[in-house]
């Protein structure tokens, strides 16, 4: 399985990169892979080696990639970086690798989800959307109020959270290294200010233009949802809401329930489950970039 990384954005401070799996075909649709980490950790290496054939076996090429995270980087400037990487794939990434670049789709788990519906809103939209357990609400009280679930954990305190913050930006970091900055931002019910930099009580409108809830257009794409109904991180209902706000704009939109699915039900790869939503995975991607 040949990997080519490259460099898609850069200046003084960081440089972002993504790396690209060739389908070993002329002018493959590409799969644009957006990695979870509730914005705060995570890496474009966290794809397994399962789940890479899966899309190049099916005839996609795809291309990982890692993105600025939060909180020294805020939203939009990760948005710019989702952005960009899809805008580096049609100009230069035509240049450098045989895909058709009017035919690319954004998947994307849990945070990375969230990325991928947030792509419906940009300029260059891709032609379709994969979301694992994402969300298109980060206003919902799930995300605004401490999360009984990590309330049930050892409380995280500030003065711990604040030594996992680096004073550089940040475009890739190790669960084991972030995960308990975003504990702690569950516990506390500030995760969104984390991210954002804004306060969601006093700041609703201004966060609404990064919700994709309240920013569905009729020219959205057709988007997929996959989400488990034993989900303790990113409530089921996230997937229900959003796929809704689509359908009442005429787009398409399907959710496949996973019956008692955890978060990241799709670790569990060889599952009959699993595996019979990642045919159906591969046949929405078949069918909306043939």
């Amino acid at each position: 399985m040949l990997k080519q990384t490259v460099l898609y954005k850069q200046n003084d401070s960081f440089s972002v990169k993504a790396d690209f799996y060739s389908a070993n075909r002329n002018f493959a649709p590409v799969v644009v892979y957006i990695h979870g980490g509730g914005l705060i950790w995570g890496t474009r290496e966290e794809l397994n080696e399962e789940m890479i054939q899966l899309y190049i076996n099916n005839g996609f090429s795809l291309f990982s990639i890692d993105y600025r995270l939060a909180p020294e980087t805020k939203l939009p400037g990760i948005l710019e970086d989702i952005e960009d990487a899809i805008d580096w794939l049609i100009t230069k990434g035509t240049e450098q690798f045989s895909i058709n670049h009017e035919k690319i789709a954004v998947v994307g788990s849990s945070a990375g989800g969230f990325l991928a519906l947030c792509c419906g809103m940009f300029k260059n939209k891709p032609k379709a959307i994969v979301s694992f357990y994402g969300y298109g609400d980060i206003l919902g009280k799930w995300a605004t109020t401490p999360s009984s679930f990590y309330c049930q954990k050892d409380m995280v305190p500030q003065n711990v959270a604040n030594t996992l913050i680096s004073d550089l930006p940040l475009t890739d970091a190790s669960v084991e290294q972030r995960f308990l900055l975003y504990v702690y931002g569950r516990q506390h019910g500030n995760w969104i200010e984390l991210i954002t930099g804004v306060n969601p009580e006093s700041n609703k409108e201004e966060l609404k233009k990064y919700c994709p809830i309240y920013n569905v257009t009729s020219d959205y794409p057709p988007t997929l949802f996959l989400h488990g109904t034993k989900d303790t991180d990113v409530p089921y209902e996230q997937s229900v809401f959003m796929r809704a706000a689509i359908i009442k704009d005429g787009v398409e939109a399907k959710l496949i329930t996973i019956p008692n699915g955890e978060h990241v039900f799709d670790k569990d790869f060889h599952n009959p489950v699993v595996q019979n939503a990642l045919k159906q995975v591969i046949d929405f991607l078949h069918t909306h970039l043939a």
